[in-house]
């Protein structure tokens, strides 16, 4: 065996169960990973972390060493006009920055991506095992209710060397791991590592992960249900792309490009599959897609897996137990009524990955279950359910869904400080579901100082999101700008408001009119 990983060591192998695994095996080997799961790869840990504005250091570390990452929890953020605070590793090769508190509709437009689960929120992880918090100040005295940060909690990966103890053996190997880095087939096996790009690991809930994959050339990925079930849970979820080892068994991943879940479109218990779309979309575009090659498996036809078993960066499995012996197989295309079976190498985290038939470099199985045969949920049987949402290489990609604008142009006069702030509302109605992810919301204030107007973007159910803070060094007049709002966790039929007021004295204005582009 020629075991090469940029984040594991050789691990050793044991005999080959026979049983194929099922989702109510209970007496599966320890080798086998059973019953479908997400797969744990760290923990969350206390913290009592603030920075407020009578502080003496500005900057706060939280390190354990040897983790594989840190995800910091916001359980209070409340920073003066103009401030911001970053989460960053040591060398600011990894930053995120927050202006306020996302759950409360304070954050910028321009502000880093979040998780949530529970109160509060989650900065986006990073990757190592420090995470440096900065408070960063503009300049402007603090308001009573501004008390600065707090981070209460936070997620640290395991090492190697704590996922070893952990494991009871090697989850889904079949004899001999084969896996390798998938750089390691870039010249041998240019086209199974260009497919590998488009595979993304999920972290999950901050402490355990999976593997995801874009589907299509529009904004859409595919996992398992089991992994991501509901929308409030991928609601909590990261999707790391790019993550991979810079050389062939090199200790050396690239920095990932992080993005969020944005709207959970559809799901199957039965089939162990859902489909769901991300924010920022744009940041990995580059990174190609993959298509469904939507029939029934053959017996022996040769297939691969890309996925980051373990947690681990991407890895390709070609062979079966050797490097340049058997390549993978379908070795049972009907393994029972969904799956089809396999001895290609997976392991805990492996589920969600790709099977992918090398005649045509499509998908044809949703890998799920291990056990030797492991299992992949066959693809005949869930493009059914989702071809209307995705488009599978056919020529026309799917309609976008059922879009509109609508518009305030009543003219509403901005109360000069200390007033109260004013609303315009407008009336959502038509569209199905929640709001988009990139909801567009385009706003014109007549004013002759913009620096001292504050806008919200007010949600049917009383949510804000904050769209422009007061600057005391902007003295130009009027707003007239597009915003884009990450929207999707709000219903998107319903009287929505835009919220303005004049927070310093001696200027004033009105809104002309605004509007929302679904």
């Amino acid at each position: 065996m020629l075991l090469l990983t940029c984040s594991a060591a050789a691990l050793t192998a044991g005999s080959m169960p026979t049983a194929a695994a099922t989702p109510d095996e209970t007496t599966t080997p320890a080798r086998s990973e059973g019953s479908p799961r997400a797969y744990q790869v760290g923990e969350e840990q206390v913290a009592d972390v603030r920075i407020d504005y009578a502080a003496r250091t500005a900057r706060q570390v939280i390190s354990r060493p040897g983790s594989s990452y840190v995800k910091v929890h916001f359980a209070a953020l409340a920073l003066a006009d103009g401030d911001r605070v970053t989460v960053s590793d040591p060398t600011g090769a990894e930053v995120h920055t927050y202006s306020g508190d996302p759950t409360k509709g304070e954050a910028a437009a321009t502000d880093s991506l979040h998780t949530r689960q529970g109160s509060g929120f989650w900065a986006l992880s990073i990757t190592g095992d420090t995470a440096v918090v900065t408070l960063h100040r503009a300049g402007r005295a603090p308001s009573t209710s501004d008390t600065g940060v707090v981070v209460d909690k936070y997620f640290r990966g395991y090492s190697k060397a704590e996922q070893a103890q952990r494991d009871l053996g090697i989850l889904s190997v079949c004899q001999t791991d084969a896996r390798r880095d998938s750089v390691c087939y870039q010249q041998s096996h240019p086209t199974e590592y260009g497919k590998s790009r488009s595979v993304a690991k999920i972290l999950y809930n901050g402490a355990s992960h999976c593997t995801a994959w874009r589907l299509g050339s529009t904004n859409r990925l595919m996992t398992n249900n089991h992994c991501i079930g509901t929308a409030s849970q991928l609601a909590s979820m990261e999707m790391w792309f790019d993550y991979a080892c810079a050389t062939c068994g090199g200790n050396n991943p690239k920095p990932a490009v992080k993005v969020t879940g944005a709207q959970f479109l559809k799901t199957s218990a039965n089939l162990d599959y859902t489909l769901f779309s991300v924010n920022n979309f744009a940041s990995i575009e580059s990174f190609g897609y993959l298509l469904l090659d939507v029939r029934a498996p053959v017996r022996n036809e040769r297939i691969y897996i890309t996925g980051h078993g373990d947690g681990d960066p991407n890895e390709l499995s070609i062979f079966e137990d050797t490097q340049g012996g058997a390549t993978c197989d379908v070795d049972n295309p009907n393994s029972d009524s969904i799956n089809m079976g396999y001895y290609c190498d997976t392991s805990g985290g492996s589920s969600g990955s790709p099977v992918l038939a090398a005649s045509s470099n499509k998908v044809i199985a949703l890998h799920h279950l291990g056990g030797c045969l492991n299992e992949g949920t066959r693809i005949e049987l869930i493009y059914p359910e989702i071809k209307d949402l995705i488009d599978n290489g056919g020529g026309t990609p799917p309609p976008p869904p059922p879009g509109g604008k609508f518009e305030n142009t009543n003219n509403v006069t901005i109360a000069d400080s200390p007033g109260a702030a004013v609303t315009s509302d407008v009336v959502v109605t038509g569209q199905p579901g929640n709001a988009p992810s990139t909801l567009k919301v385009n706003v014109d204030i007549k004013h002759t100082w913009r620096g001292d107007v504050v806008i919200d973007l007010v949600a049917p159910d009383g949510s804000a999101y904050r769209l422009k803070n007061s600057s005391s060094s902007d003295s130009a007049d009027n707003v007239i700008v597009t915003y884009t709002v990450n929207a999707s966790t709000e219903v998107a039929n319903g009287t929505w408001k835009l919220k303005v007021q004049d927070v310093a004295r001696y200027d004033t204005g009105y809104i002309d009119a605004w509007s929302l582009q679904y």
